[in-house]
């Protein structure tokens, strides 16, 4: 079965490497018209996965990434058309040279050809990466979680019969109805069908498809996110940057996950800061010093300052430096987001010097890190590698590049 999708996305990928602008932007406006005039269908098909969630015990947190509903739908419809407004990534004259025998070289951006997607349980996934890389000339393959499989199913027709509809081929966007382990496994190695895979969730899908694919990976997402309050940090400042990192939305990869706090303005924000997050419904998970201070507080593993929680839970740990914050990161970071309060200017410049992550901030929360709020409009996801690119993920991304040479006559 998946063979048949691989050749079917290979055939579909060739075609659309050569489609205009106007031609990709016209299907893009039909899928967006037909997310929103559809909305119905994809919505039942969202409470039926919406139930069996609650029936299966799902969290309170992956249920709301999850859920669908008319607002949502309208800023998934609304995501498509922003992808089409923006510029075609495919085409762009990135470097020329003429070479002293004559010959002209010029470098160009291209689609890569077919991208796999494996991600879990956020159904606007599906129509954010079916637009990316529709719009960068590229085939999809996607492969969401048995979550959303209902959900995916339904938004991912409605794209097709839109596709369809505008004239172009309609496996330029296909899906993998097979949740099993073993179909996800099947498409890690899919060499000679897949030319890229990007796996989306969390960091046991993450680990699972780099450790095991053969393609070619993009690693996205995990998100083990920290705040760190320098001595010299602003208090009410610092408070709001890590409420709304932490509680604006905790089942992100961009959300807070870890808090450090140095140790000379520990009595001063510890119990003010854990106590407004305590009362949005944060569990603190903590160090000594942060449990004698904070009686609600529970006493944190090793583990828990490096996982990613996804969830209304935070690990805290008081630090006697900036130095040993850094350290601290080093270890347990993902190389996503991360954050200094401080009004010190040479402790915030040590930080965005030795921070090795793809976001760095002084002074804003982590949620920031987004294709929209950089700038950039859509992404497929955060990569938090160093290979091909890094950061979000937007159109420019999904391109590779290729050397056109022209002659006239010359012999080496």
């Amino acid at each position: 079965m998946l063979e048949q999708l691989g050749i079917r996305a290979k055939k579909a990928a060739q075609t659309l490497s050569c489609a205009s602008r106007a031609q990709k932007d016209a299907a893009l406006s039909a899928m967006a018209d037909a997310l929103t005039r559809r909305s119905g269908e994809i919505l039942d098909a969202n409470a039926q996965d919406i139930a069996r969630g609650r029936e299966s015990g799902m969290r309170d947190s992956l249920l709301d990434r999850l859920r669908l509903d008319e607002g949502r739908i309208a800023g998934m419809a609304q995501g498509v058309l922003d992808v089409a407004a923006a510029a075609d990534p495919v085409g762009r004259v990135l470097w020329g040279e003429t070479r002293p025998n004559g010959l002209q070289i010029r470098k160009i951006s291209v689609p890569l050809g077919v991208i796999g997607v494996i991600f879990e349980a956020r159904p606007n996934v599906t129509s954010d990466a079916a637009s990316l890389c529709l719009k960068a000339g590229n085939a999809v393959i996607l492969r969401g979680g048995k979550e959303a499989i209902l959900s995916n199913t339904a938004i991912v027709r409605v794209m097709r019969d839109a596709l369809q509809e505008s004239g172009m081929d309609a496996d330029c966007i296909q899906l993998v109805e097979d949740t099993s382990r073993e179909s996800a496994n099947a498409m890690m190695r899919m060499n000679g069908f897949i030319d890229v895979l990007i796996p989306r969730g969390g960091a046991g899908l993450i680990r699972a498809v780099v450790e095991n694919a053969t393609v070619p990976v993009i690693e996205t997402g995990t998100g083990n996110c920290h705040v760190y309050i320098d001595a010299s940090a602003d208090p009410a400042m610092a408070s709001d940057i890590v409420f709304n990192a932490k509680v604006s939305r905790p089942s992100v990869c961009n959300a807070c996950e870890s808090l450090l706090i140095h140790r000379s303005i520990a009595d001063e924000m510890i119990v003010p800061i854990c106590g407004r997050l305590h009362s949005a419904g944060v569990q603190i998970r903590g160090d000594e010093t942060v449990c004698a201070l904070f009686a609600q507080a529970v006493p944190a593993t090793e583990e828990d300052y490096a996982r990613e929680f996804l969830d209304y839970i935070i690990s805290v740990k008081v630090v006697d430096s900036l130095q040993q914050a850094i350290d601290h990161i080093a270890q347990n970071g993902t190389g996503h987001s991360e954050c200094i309060v401080t009004q010190d200017y040479n402790a915030a410049q040590t930080f965005l010097a030795r921070v090795d992550a793809a976001a760095v901030y002084v002074n804003a929360s982590t949620r920031f890190t987004d294709g929209g709020e950089f700038g950039f409009g859509a992404e497929i996801g955060i990569s938090t590698q160093k290979l091909h690119a890094r950061g979000p993920l937007g159109l420019a991304n999904l391109t590779a590049e290729k050397y056109i040479i022209l002659g006239s006559g010359q012999i080496r």
